[in-house]
């Protein structure tokens, strides 16, 4: 009876020893369960200290180190600041780049608000297209008539720039010795009269005072009335090469400055 009494006071005296560990050691293990899952932090290094001593962590001074703290708990505390160091070094970062973003969208949005404005009708950017310039003016041939050029071709010449600028041929067949074709070269030589020849007409000049046979065929095809010609016979080609009007069959105008250019503005395409 006594063994039993004795026996079950020791039983009964070491419970409450147990009783009292098997909680830290609960929280314990709890604590660092929740260490390795949730990763290094201040809370369960905390935590794991408070529970492996019975005496408490010290808190950790507000500049992140930890004085008499053990290797482990130092290498945290020391890891913690960082986090928020990185992220103040990553803030000015994404800061700059959300800066130039907005800068580049300017940029962008300038230049293309500038060519959107410059290719609007009326914003004084960009022009619009302009008509084809005019043509450079046609050579006027000086007074008189070369007996040795080759009228045939230099008429075709001239009948070719016609078809390329839409400007006429105006065939003056004269002689060197005609007193009226002296007269007509002396109006083709004035300034406004020059100019009316120069913007609206291709000149060829060709002699029928000579014995050139050519030259006289070239008379019969361009004014084929025949009979007597009354010099200069002042003959007006389309760009086609169809004669619009003959001198010979309609009779000159007046071989003055008026009558010329009255005749040349007539005829003019």
């Amino acid at each position: 009876m006594l063994r039993s009494v004795r026996s079950g006071h020791r039983t009964t005296s070491s419970a409450p020893p147990l009783a009292r560990r098997l909680p830290l050691v609960a929280a314990a293990v709890v604590a660092a369960g929740l260490a390795t899952a949730c990763g290094p932090s201040p809370a369960p290094a905390g935590s794991a200290a408070r529970a492996g001593a019975v005496t408490p962590a010290p808190a950790l001074p507000t500049d992140g180190t930890a004085p008499g703290a053990s290797p482990e708990v130092s290498a945290t505390a020391s890891a913690l600041p960082s986090a928020p160091a990185s992220a103040s070094a990553s803030a000015p970062a994404s800061g700059s780049a959300a800066g130039s973003s907005p800068g580049t969208a300017r940029s962008g949005g300038g230049s293309a608000a500038g060519s959107g404005a410059g290719s609007g009708p009326g914003s004084g950017g960009a022009k619009p297209t302009s008509a084809a310039p005019a043509p450079a003016p046609a050579r006027v041939p000086g007074p008189g008539y070369d007996g040795s050029a080759d009228a045939q071709a230099l008429i075709d010449a001239a009948l070719r720039a016609a078809k390329s600028d839409g400007r006429m041929v105006l065939l003056d067949f004269g002689a060197n010795w005609c007193g009226n074709c002296k007269a007509a070269d002396k109006v083709f030589a004035q300034p406004a009269t020059t100019a009316l020849l120069a913007d609206d007409y291709h000149l060829v000049k060709v002699d029928i005072g000579g014995n050139s046979s050519a030259n006289s065929a070239l008379l019969r095809k361009y004014s084929p009335s025949g009979g007597t010609y009354t010099m200069p016979v002042l003959v007006v080609v389309s760009p086609s090469g169809t004669t619009r009007v003959d001198t010979h069959a309609t009779g000159n105008p007046p071989l003055t400055a008026d009558g010329i250019n009255t005749f040349l503005r007539k005829w003019a395409p």
